[in-house]
């Protein structure tokens, strides 16, 4: 082999192994490439590209999106459900810029958010708007006013949540805890506050509480305080001056309404059973009201439920069954008339009866009978209870219009036995006798207004002077309380001075008592409908005189001039029919013909 040949042949092994090795070279790109697709991350970097990708998606791989902003990652804001929790009755709300948007009632049920910077957003209407800064949401009603303090304005007791008397006894002045309530209205306002005081919960009504103890020791008034603080303690009844006269709400009750004038006719429980005459008689004249007795002293209407718990006896001296009661009632509001129930209060022997421990008694601690009949203490909780249910039972299963509490007072004619000490009145609160009639009204007031009821209160003719009487009753302290106040000035009751016998001037009579009686309603706030008992009987001093029409009417013409437009109410305690008719034409035209 020559040189030139050899050489030939070792260029071309050299090109040989060049292409191998370049064809190996090749061979490791590949692999490379391939590793690195294999190993390449889910989601490349924005500014990569696939170049094995396929021109045509894979139907069975779901296309990639672009990576979201952080903030459109995060899930939309919850809103909750609660309630509008607050001091106050209603609560301001704003747009984001702080402009008043308008109030809502605390309790209203709103969709919410909190907001990190501490505002609370609410959808009012579909709009967005923020809570003010005095209310919080509560996730219940049960939390809608947050806990705090009040001061009693008016001594009152604590109360359970179905508005039953306990005995802790709240004194004015005295700071309450309070940590919620037991329902606020649609209108947000709350209805009984939950309280704390002395260890003891309950609840008490917000007419009651105020804000500051300063405010909770004044004494209201619109001018007249110093008037009835420099009338004294003149018979032991009480100071005028040591009663409540802050106003009290006195409104028409939805679905109930009182006749202007009640010109009315008394029935006792034996009558009843003759209510169809009675309606007739008031057809045909100008009678648009009848009072009719549940219980009178010993004479007890129907067989209660309430007094089968509290006074069995009672139960078992009933006139009526209880359905037989009810028809008769029914009748009188079927013709078209108002009709009030009346109770004798704190004259009840068959109470006494059944609780002796109850009663006024003597200095031994019996039962004292009193000119023949037994007394429990108005000072007693448990007999305002009694009292109270009696006449909410009433109203429920009868449908009265109306409560009269008469006997609404102390025994009269205790003054003996009081100055030698052989009287106990059984005083648990140290109260006096004209705080404790005030404040059962309050508290009868409270309740029987919540079953749609009005309430009225019968006083002495005498309560239209200038002083609390010995028995307890002070005119414009009842009269600030209840809706109706039925005072009884029957001209036989007068003293005759000289040769002048009021029972033979009615008009004169009644007018100047009516005269009284509007000075008094001058000095409390709230003053009540004025709706008066007349004398319907013959006069019961010489010389007899027969009382007729014209009696009757001198009355009636009297207590109008007078100002006391409330109506009349015939004193009868008979409920003579026969007498009855003989003052049709004093009574004025039916109603049809009025109208």
């Amino acid at each position: 082999m020559n040189i030139s040949a050899k050489s030939h042949n070792q260029t071309k092994f050299f090109r040989l192994g060049s292409d191998i090795y370049k064809l190996f070279l090749i061979m490791i790109l590949l692999l490379c490439s391939v590793f690195a697709v294999a190993c390449t991350p889910e989601d490349p970097p924005e500014d990569s590209v696939d170049c094995f990708a396929s021109a045509e998606p894979d139907s069975t791989t779901p296309l990639e999106t672009p990576e979201q902003t952080e903030e459109e990652t995060l899930p939309p804001p919850k809103r909750e459900i609660g309630f509008i929790a607050s001091l106050s009755q209603n609560v301001e709300y704003f747009d984001s810029e702080g402009v008043l948007l308008g109030t809502l009632p605390r309790g209203t049920q709103v969709e919410y958010l909190n907001i990190s910077d501490g505002k609370i957003e609410i959808i009012v209407n579909e709009a967005i708007g923020y809570l003010s800064e005095n209310a919080s949401i509560s996730p219940d009603t049960t939390g809608l006013v947050p806990a705090h303090q009040l001061y009693v304005r008016t001594a009152v007791n604590l109360r359970d949540k179905d508005g039953k008397i306990l005995e802790t006894f709240a004194p004015k002045g005295s700071m309450v805890e309070v940590n919620g309530c037991d329902y606020v209205t649609d209108d947000g306002q709350v209805h009984m506050y939950s309280v704390v005081f002395e260890d003891v919960s309950g609840y008490i009504m917000p007419r009651y509480l105020t804000d500051t103890e300063e405010n909770a020791l004044a004494n209201y008034d619109t001018g007249s305080y110093h008037i009835h603080a420099g009338r004294g303690n003149k018979y032991g009844g009480g100071g005028a001056s040591d009663l409540d006269y802050y106003p009290r709400e006195k409104k028409m009750i939805e679905g109930n309404v009182m006749p202007d004038e009640c010109k009315t006719l008394y029935i006792e429980i034996g009558s009843l059973q003759y209510i169809d005459d009675y309606i007739k008689l008031a057809d045909s004249c100008g009678i648009n009201a009848f009072v009719v007795d549940i219980v009178d002293g010993g004479a007890v209407g129907y067989a209660a439920d309430v007094q089968q718990k509290y006074s069995p006896s009672a139960t078992a001296a009933a006139f009526y069954y209880v359905e037989t009661y009810k028809e008769n009632i029914q009748k009188i509001k079927d013709a078209g008339y108002y009709v009030i129930g009346r109770i004798t209060t704190f004259n009840d022997t068959y109470f006494i009866q059944d609780h002796p421990e109850y009663a006024i008694a003597d200095r031994n601690g019996a039962p004292l009978n009193l000119y023949g009949s037994y007394w429990p203490t108005p000072y007693n909780r448990a007999v305002w209870q009694y009292k109270v249910d009696l006449a909410v039972e009433a109203v429920d299963l009868m449908g009265f219009n109306e409560i009269q509490f008469d006997y609404v007072r102390f025994p009269d004619r205790t003054w003996s036995y009081e100055s030698t000490g052989s009287i106990n009145f059984k005083n648990v609160y140290g109260e006096t006798k004209a705080q404790a009639i005030q404040r059962f009204l309050m508290y009868a007031t409270d309740i029987i207004h919540e079953h749609g009821a009005y309430v009225s209160a019968d006083v002495y003719g005498e309560s239209s002077n200038t002083y609390v009487t010995a028995y307890g009753q002070y005119w414009p302290a009842i009269s600030n309380v209840v809706d109706v106040i039925s005072g009884m000035p029957y001209p036989d009751h007068y003293e005759a001075m000289g040769n002048w016998r009021p029972w033979e001037h009615p008009y004169e009579t009644l007018y100047n008592w009516g005269k009284n009686v509007m000075n008094r309603q001058s000095e409390t706030a709230t003053p009540a409908v004025v709706r008066t008992w007349i004398q319907a009987y013959n006069a019961i001093r010489e010389p007899y005189n027969i009382y007729g029409a014209n009696e009757i009417s001198a009355q009636i013409r009297g207590l109008r001039d007078a100002g006391c437009t409330g109506g009349f109410m015939t004193w009868n305690a008979a409920s003579s029919i026969g007498k009855y008719y003989t003052f049709v034409p004093a009574f004025g035209p039916p109603k049809t013909e009025q109208e």
